[in-house]
Order: C-alpha cells, then sequence, then structure tokens
C-alpha cells in the first residue's frame, strides 16, 4: 500500500517506529528493544513490513500486539501535562535562566549547575537502552527538585548532582564542601530525597551524590548510606551492582514514578 509513513517516537535509536496511514492513524509498530513489529490491521502487513524494512534487524518478529501490563495500561491513562518522562536534565534550571531575574553572580552558578546536570543527564541516558530507564527534574513539593531518578536491575537510585568546579570536594555526614565555598547540606538532603522517593514508590531507595568535574573527592568513611559517584565511575559501578530487580519491576516503577502526582 503506498502512502504509509514511518515516525520515530522516544529518543534517537531507542524508541518505537510508528507506521501512519495517510489520514494518521496507525496501522503498525516496531518495538526496537524487544525487536518485534506488532500489527494493528493484518490487511496491511505485507505492506508494513515493506516500508520497515531498513529499519529491522535480524530475528525480529512480527504478529499483534502484546497484552498490555498494568504499567502499560498507566501509562496510557497518564495525562500528559502530569508525565514527567520528557524532562530534560535540568529542565528546573533552564526556565529559571530563561526567565528568572537573577544577577550575574547568581546566573553563572546557575549555569555551572546545569551544565553539572546535563552532563550527568547525558550519562544517565546513555544506559537506558541496557534494561535501565532514567527521569530528570522531579518536583518535589516544600523540597525542590530532585535531579534524577535511575531505575535499573540493581534497584532505585535518587540522584543529586553537584558542580565540582575542579576543586577538591568533601563529602561529610551532613555537609558538601567544595574547594572554599560554603559547606552545602547536600547528604542530609540526598537522604531526605531517598526517604521520601521509597515512600512514594514503596521501594528501598538508594541517596547518590554525583560531584561533576572536581578536581579530587574525598569522601568521609562515616559515610556508607550514601553513594558518592562522579560521571566516569557511575556506569562501571552501576554495571557491577547486584540485580535486585527484573524488568517488569523495573517497568512498573518506571511507570509510577514519572506520575507528577505520586511526588505531592
Amino acid at each position: 500500500m503506498r502512502g504509509l509513513k514511518v515516525l520515530p517516537t522516544g529518543r534517537p535509536g531507542r524508541g518505537r517506529l510508528y507506521v501512519n496511514l495517510p489520514d494518521g492513524h496507525a496501522v503498525a509498530w516496531y518495538d526496537r528493544e524487544a525487536n518485534r513489529v506488532s500489527v494493528l490491521v493484518d490487511e496491511h502487513r505485507e505492506a508494513v513490513l515493506a516500508v520497515l524494512r531498513p529499519y529491522l534487524d535480524r530475528g525480529h518478529t512480527v504478529g499483534p500486539p502484546p497484552v498490555p501490563t498494568a504499567a502499560d495500561l498507566r501509562r496510557l491513562a497518564l495525562p500528559p501535562d502530569e508525565d514527567l518522562a520528557p524532562n530534560r536534565p535540568g529542565e528546573a534550571l533552564l526556565g529559571e535562566l530563561t526567565h528568572g531575574s537573577a544577577g550575574a553572580r547568581a546566573r553563572h552558578r546557575l549555569r555551572q549547575e546545569l551544565l553539572a546536570q546535563q552532563r550527568m543527564g547525558g550519562e544517565l541516558d546513555a544506559l537506558e537502552s541496557a534494561d535501565w530507564r532514567v527521569l530528570h527534574a522531579l518536583p518535589l513539593p516544600g523540597a525542590g527538585v530532585l535531579d534524577h531518578l535511575l531505575i535499573g536491575p540493581p534497584g532505585v537510585f535518587c540522584i543529586r548532582t553537584v558542580p565540582g568546579r575542579r576543586q577538591r570536594a568533601k563529602v561529610g555526614d551532613l555537609l558538601l564542601t567544595v574547594g572554599r565555598a560554603e559547606p552545602r547540606p547536600d547528604p542530609r538532603w540526598i537522604r531526605h530525597a531517598a526517604a521520601r522517593a521509597s515512600r512514594a514508590l514503596t521501594a528501598p531507595v538508594t541517596p547518590v551524590l554525583a560531584v561533576v568535574d572536581a578536581s579530587r573527592v574525598e569522601v568521609a568513611p562515616t559515610v556508607r548510606d550514601i553513594r558518592v559517584l562522579q560521571p566516569h565511575t557511575a556506569v562501571p559501578y552501576l554495571a557491577e551492582a547486584a540485580t535486585t530487580l527484573k524488568r517488569p519491576d523495573i517497568e512498573a516503577l518506571f511507570g509510577l514514578a514519572r506520575d507528577r502526582r505520586v511526588w505531592w
């Protein structure tokens, strides 16, 4: 059939490819992670496979759409304005820099924090093709914004990003100090945020401090409940962590966490 169009969704190379009729109605989609073509209208099966041929990997399967899981149904019922999945790293800071009226010094600090969140967010986004799910800029009413929430085989990780500014960073039980700047209460904040996430998701959540571009990171020996990572150490650490969640658990937690209403 002529006129079928292939439209991508999601992040480049990872989302689905939808096959639509000229009037916009979908007749099939190709899930690149599952390597499966789901055909909604069987009479267009051959035309769908023909138009998708340049994109298909070897060993792909073809059939009707799979039965939706509870996580799928929750996602389909989620109003777009309540969906946090499209948020970019540093979403709140982008808005503040664009529309805020902060002075030059404050804007410089915001830009440093934005670059740090974008750097760490890029590292986390790269994990998504390996059974990981990540959310950015989750609003925690009354407590600010959680920079990143990572869900994968080793569990759930609540991440606060700190710009190291090419200086020495010291992480203690209650405070974090970068260079000669005033100490920051990041360790206490991430503990509280992880506890809040654990209640919201009814699952264990590990607090993480991600220190970006520090010349050196020193962690007090008494800090045992918080993981302190840097962009170049995050992926190796996560890859070696023991598996505690299966794929359906990951998808169910991701479907829950992406709903803004869960965090109120």
